[in-house]
């Protein structure tokens, strides 16, 4: 599915290429910092302290997303400004993409590249020792991974139409809720191996977060009567 919204809807376009390739490298850089951090913080804490290690996990996934949520701040400032560049150039006096696209394209750069490192992440646990379920653990690791990989794809996609939409119309409310629901999604995953426990709320949540994005972007219940029933 994600690929299909990228060639659908992103491939074609040079600019909005250069927008998604640029999301996924703010996306890119915050995990760096963030993991950069918590490595600091695992170093310096005693490795047989298993409580402490687990509250410092807990704070770097916490402490990353919030670090994502900056950095998608400091790129709608600058896809800001970028418009205004846009518009300076152009003969018409109008600028080649608004910023409800740029929040769509930014989100999938996000989406997709948090994916592309959440594929990583299987694929060396793919490579051994061992096999998935062997002592007597759930053997749908993969698929649900999978599965909430998707979901986290999207989440990212609607959330950046959310979040560009907040900051557009300081409706601050709506960045507040982009936050805490990310944070919900990231804590969620602390459920593991009950899978059920992450993947029904983010799914969830995914939906509602659909219906919001697609309400903000000026979509109706006719417009998707229309879509459906292929009426101009």
């Amino acid at each position: 599915p994600a690929l299909g919204l990228f060639l659908f809807t992103i491939a074609r376009d040079p600019l909005r290429i250069i927008i998604l390739i640029a999301g996924a490298f703010f996306w890119l850089v915050s995990l760096l910092l963030s993991s950069l951090i918590w490595f600091i913080a695992v170093k310096a804490s005693d490795p047989r302290d298993e409580p402490l290690q687990k509250g410092l996990l807990i704070f770097g996934v916490m402490f990353s997303v919030l670090l994502q949520e900056a950095f998608r701040f400091l790129y709608y400032k600058l896809l800001r400004k970028a418009i205004e560049g846009l518009v300076a150039l152009s003969e018409d006096g109008c600028s080649p993409i608004s910023i409800q696209q740029m929040a769509y394209v930014a989100g999938v750069g996000f989406g997709l590249m948090s994916g592309a490192f959440s594929m990583i992440n299987l694929l060396a646990d793919a490579l051994g020792p061992g096999t998935v379920g062997i002592h007597g653990d759930s053997q749908l690791y993969f698929l649900t991974s999978a599965f909430m990989t998707m979901v986290l794809i999207f989440l990212h996609t609607f959330w950046g139409i959310l979040f560009f939409h907040g900051c557009e119309h300081r409706r601050w409310w709506e960045i507040v809720a982009v936050v805490v629901m990310h944070l919900a999604v990231s804590g969620s995953t602390f459920c593991n191996p009950l899978y059920v426990g992450s993947l029904v709320p983010s799914y969830l949540l995914m939906a509602a977060a659909a219906v919001w994005a697609y309400l903000l972007s000026g979509g109706s219940a006719q417009n998707l009567r229309r879509f459906l029933l292929c009426k101009s």
